[in-house]
């Protein structure tokens, strides 16, 4: 392949924070109208990078070239000045206003001789970017009334609204269901059409080689090699992300499946999903695989006494379970770590051990006074059994890599010694090391009796892990398996309504 001459060239990069050395010394070049994937494990340096591309850190040292000069990028007016524009997974928009509003927030379109804002102009405009992306959404409908993935649209339309010719994307699929991540390859073709110059970052692998022309990957804040994305295979890529083969990313352990613990009758709720059944035994990882709005964690939001309007039976070690609340869940020994770790699994302001903690005030504070001590303990010991890396359990859980934030979450469930845990998307969002080392932690929940069920849309993932797979489809569940008789074929199309 043809190597171009870079638009954006990052030389000799370097950032330090107190006591970690995020970048040292790396090296990345982006091409116009190519994609090259930046891979690498969480803490790897991929975010610190991001930010230093788009103004928000600034270097301790190294260059910035673009387009053959130096340039220095104070702040993100000079990135965007530029054209270097982010599209992030978790992109702050505002619910309350118009896609308009939303598009051009912080850099409104005005009236040359007033200084008024230009409404009409920005509304047509919106317009054309909206329809430059395929996304036909009317400017002016507010934000909260679109979906997950017609705000991915307008956070996209956002970008590119500032003439964008380095385009970063972050993570931008964890969000998208099978039909929305088609059409983000599609603009990604468009923008490599017009010469940009796209970074992507993702975990999954069978993206980075659908879309990307380069590669570079980080470790430890460190450059560790770059090339062309056809010249190199997914096992060399995991091997240089860190620095070993994982031979064992599904490390499943033979366990003896005991007694039904959760058994689940005809459960029902009037709009997510109708007349579930299954049995969940002690020792045993029961997967529960579907896309998008198959209804699996509206389910599982049952089970945790989320949702209301709930019909069916639901018996935990043969006894009758009302759970009308999440709070009844807990102390009947049910426990939930959602998908979605940041809005409801963890308190990002508070420390690691107050978020630990927290499902436990009243036990570990019997006599109605708080013990820091007594919550540091308990922190201590789960924190360090699933080998939370941060400098200490005082850390705010904010400051964390998402895979160690997911540990966090786990760890807080698991220090209430539940009967049940339940698991979903356990490593979306989270690299292959960290990925690793959640597999290792279900294999040892399982040999200590706990009866764990994992939601994913991970195929590798829920076969790789799962002692039986539930598949549901439409709010139906239309398939289980069993370990002996999984085949991809035959799961996917069961979730995708295959012979129904």
């Amino acid at each position: 392949m043809h190597q171009p001459t870079p638009l954006l060239e990052l030389r000799g990069i370097s950032k330090t924070f107190p006591g970690v050395k995020a970048l040292d010394n790396v090296q990345l070049s982006l091409y116009p109208g190519r994609v090259t994937a930046l891979i690498g494990e969480n803490g790897a340096g991929k975010s610190t990078l991001v930010k230093t591309m788009t103004g928000i850190y600034q270097a301790d040292a190294g260059d910035i070239l673009f387009d053959g000069c130096r340039v220095h990028l104070s702040s993100p007016e000079d990135a965007r000045a530029l054209g270097v524009t982010a599209i992030h997974q978790e992109t702050v928009l505002f619910d309350e206003l118009s896609v308009t509003e939303n598009i051009f927030a912080g850099h409104y379109l005005k009236k040359p001789k007033t200084g008024a804002l230009d409404w009409k102009r920005m509304h047509e405009r919106a317009r054309e970017i909206l329809l430059d992306i395929e996304a036909p959404i009317d400017p002016k409908t507010r934000l909260k009334q679109l979906s997950i993935g017609q705000r991915h649209m307008v956070a996209i339309a956002r970008a590119l609204s500032f003439d964008a010719r380095v385009v970063i994307l972050d993570e931008p699929t964890a969000a998208l269901s099978h039909h929305e991540i088609e059409e983000l390859y599609e603009i990604v073709e468009r923008l490599k059409a017009q010469g940009c110059a796209i970074m992507f970052i993702s975990h999954k692998f069978d993206e980075i080689f659908r879309i990307a022309d380069y590669f570079t990957v980080f470790r430890d804040g460190q450059y560790i090699g770059q090339g062309g994305i056809e010249e190199v295979s997914e096992e060399e890529l995991v091997r240089m992300m860190v620095g070993r083969t994982v031979d064992q990313v599904f490390p499943k352990s033979e366990v003896d499946v005991g007694a039904v613990v959760l058994s689940v009758k005809n459960l029902s709720h009037p709009t997510e999903f109708d007349n579930i059944s299954f049995d969940l035994r002690r020792g045993e990882i029961l997967g529960f695989y579907g896309l998008v709005g198959a209804g699996r964690t509206e389910l599982m939001q049952a089970l945790f006494g989320v949702s209301k309007q709930i019909t069916g039976e639901v018996r935990l070690k043969g006894k009758l379970l009302k759970v009308s609340s999440p709070a009844e869940a807990i102390s009947e020994g049910i426990v939930y770590v959602p998908e979605e770790r940041q809005a409801q699994g963890t308190i990002l302001e508070l420390p690691i051990f107050q978020n630990i903690g927290l499902p436990q005030l009243s036990t570990i504070n019997s006599s109605g006074i708080l013990s820091t001590k007594a919550e540091y303990e308990v922190a201590d010991r789960y924190a360090t059994r699933l080998r939370v890396k941060a400098p200490t359990w005082h850390e705010k859980v904010e400051n964390l890599s998402g895979g160690n934030q997911q540990k966090v979450v786990i760890a807080k469930w698991l220090a209430t010694k539940p009967e049940v845990i339940i698991l979903d998307e356990p490593t979306k969002g989270i690299d292959i090391g960290s990925k690793a080392a959640v597999h290792e932690f279900m294999s040892e929940l399982v040999q200590e009796g706990l009866a764990v069920i994992m939601v994913s849309s991970e195929l590798p993932e829920v076969m790789g892990m799962s002692d039986r797979i539930v598949v549901m489809h439409e709010g139906l569940s239309v398939a289980e398996l069993n370990r002996a008789d999984f085949s991809a074929e035959a799961i996917v199309s069961a979730a995708t309504g295959g012979g129904h």
